[in-house]
């Protein structure tokens, strides 16, 4: 029904020297800071993991950004060291092109082998806690997962309750990502994190703790081509997209 995030597919290694960020909205590999955005809503919008993206800048809990800071969107290359945001900027600018807010896949070679990480359902590796999970809402499945759409859509009424689908705390509450609308991010620990769009209004703030089953906003028609009262629900672990419908528990049609 509609393209989430069609970014970026392929990252450098950390040995790497090329940029695996071209295009308009990147500036010699950086994007500079909006306001109201945070780290998590920043790698959110680029499909990365806010694990990595605060280590290329050097940055620790709680991630502090300041509107028109410069963030590297690329690991490190040799002999750097990640830097401090606060005062970072690129050295040798590169104009936007035309096309604003799109950018083009860099293809970097392949990676070394790695043990592969359990995304099954409650895993955790033995670094997280298990997360238990509920329906965010009421209401037909609109749209399957897909590695296009990267999460479901969920049919309902305006106005009716979203509701946090597992205990965490907020690390996003806005608008600043179009095609989502009104948006919430929580982190549940550090693997997991869950996304509410296409939101009337936000009942909760930036570092609020939420349980699970909490209303944390009201269903609406938010966001870039969204038509109809509908949620807009995704999980990603370890920054990738999963779909979230092994999480949840089974419901009657």
């Amino acid at each position: 029904m509609r393209c989430i995030l069609p970014m970026l597919v392929a990252f450098a290694l950390a040995a790497c020297s090329a940029l695996p960020y071209q295009g308009s909205g990147f500036r010699a590999g950086h994007v500079q800071v909006r306001k109201g955005e945070t780290l998590y809503s920043i790698a959110w919008r680029y499909d990365l993991d806010y694990h990595q993206l605060a280590r290329w800048n050097g940055l620790t809990p709680p991630y502090t950004l300041t509107p028109g800071q410069w963030i590297r969107m690329n690991p490190p290359g040799p002999g750097q060291t990640p830097t401090r945001m606060a005062d970072h900027r690129p050295s040798r600018p590169v104009a936007p092109t035309a096309t604003a807010g799109v950018a083009r896949p860099y293809h970097a070679s392949p990676p070394p082998q790695a043990r592969p990480l359990d995304r099954s359902p409650g895993s955790d590796n033995g670094s997280t806690a298990r997360v238990q999970w509920v329906w965010p809402t009421r209401g037909r499945l609109l749209q399957p997962y897909s590695k296009t759409d990267q999460g479901v859509e969920i049919a309902g009424k305006l106005g009716q309750p979203v509701v946090a689908a597992a205990s965490g705390q907020v690390v996003y509450s806005g608008n600043g990502l179009p095609s989502y609308g009104n948006l919430v991010i929580i982190k549940h620990n550090g693997r997991y994190l869950s996304a509410y769009g296409h939101n009337q209004k936000l009942l909760v703030r930036e570092g609020d703790v939420v349980k699970r089953g909490q209303t944390i906003a009201l269903m609406g028609e938010s966001g870039t081509g969204v038509t109809r009262p509908m949620l807009f629900f995704e999980i990603r672990v370890d920054g990738d997209p999963v779909n979230p419908i092994p999480y949840l528990p089974a419901r009657a049609n």
